[in-house]
């Protein structure tokens, strides 16, 4: 079995700070709630704090997990409410079919692979220094830092994914409103771009019912003294639709991008919104 859980954060405690800060003791946290050896299953989880003082955490296991830990030293364990939520995906799993639509949001880290980066770090300076041509030697993985280049790292593989993101609606403008010039493309305000990195004409030209909501840097250390893990993410909300069912399974199952263990991949499913006529 699969189960979703969500999990009430009360962010005014030490350790709550400690978790909301540094994505690698948010994934400490979430393996111990989970029984078993680590690296058993494949654990998925967000953080969502667009309430900054009602974050929530939510998690996605194959097996049924125990919170006690987290509410005890993170949460509010005296106090009413249901405070860690622990529900069967089953009956959402079978939802999910061809043409069928959803609300969705997604933290993922939208990333590029290359041979050469522009302005590499010491590490990759040292890693291209000791290149030989004898053999292929593995990329760089690079993050995306621009929300025109996250839009667009989305858009380019939701196809693989099991899933498209319809056009945006639009009404009809008023009679005496000028229209743009041809091939002049402008953005939604309502995708929450920067004006100053305006996505490609494809990702806009027709607008497409998805927003980025909140980008973050992550920087930590591994163990205090370990490497340090640089890492941007972004947050996708909006509106898809479903085009291949075993493809969009195995993505909500598996998660989607890289740093799954700090945060990203979560895809959580919502209805939409009544829609007027």
């Amino acid at each position: 079995m699969t189960y979703l859980s969500r999990i009430r954060v009360n962010p005014l405690r030490a350790q709550s700070r400690l978790l909301l800060a540094n994505p690698r003791a948010m994934h400490g946290a979430v393996m111990g709630g989970v029984p078993g050896a680590a690296g058993s299953e494949r654990v998925l989880w967000r953080l969502d704090a667009d309430n900054p003082h009602r974050p929530h955490l939510f998690v996605l296991t194959s097996s049924k997990p125990d919170w006690t830990h987290v509410v005890e030293q993170a949460g509010w364990p005296d106090a009413d409410g249901e405070h860690a939520a622990v529900r069967d995906y089953a009956p959402l799993l079978r939802q999910i079919a061809a043409g069928r639509e959803f609300a969705f949001r997604l933290t993922a880290s939208p990333v590029q692979n290359t041979q050469a980066p522009h302005t590499p770090t010491p590490a990759q300076a040292a890693r291209l220094a000791a290149r030989t041509d004898s053999k292929r030697e593995r990329g760089f993985r690079l993050g995306h830092r621009t929300v025109a280049a996250q839009l667009g790292w989305f858009l380019d593989r939701t196809d693989r994914w099991g899933f498209d993101i319809p056009a945006s609606r639009t009404d009809t403008p008023a009679s005496g409103l000028d229209s743009p010039a041809p091939g002049l493309d402008i953005p939604n305000p309502d995708t929450a771009l920067d004006v100053q990195e305006a996505p490609r004409a494809r990702d806009i030209n027709p607008l497409r019912e998805v927003r980025i909501t909140d980008r973050q840097r992550h920087s930590f250390t591994k163990g205090g003294n370990g490497p340090r893990v640089t890492f941007h993410s972004a947050t996708f909300e909006g509106r898809l639709r479903i085009t291949d069912p075993t493809a969009f399974t195995t993505r909500l199952l598996e998660g989607i991008g890289p740093s799954k263990a700090y945060g990203c991949g979560l895809l959580t499913l919502a209805p939409l919104p009544a829609q007027k006529d």
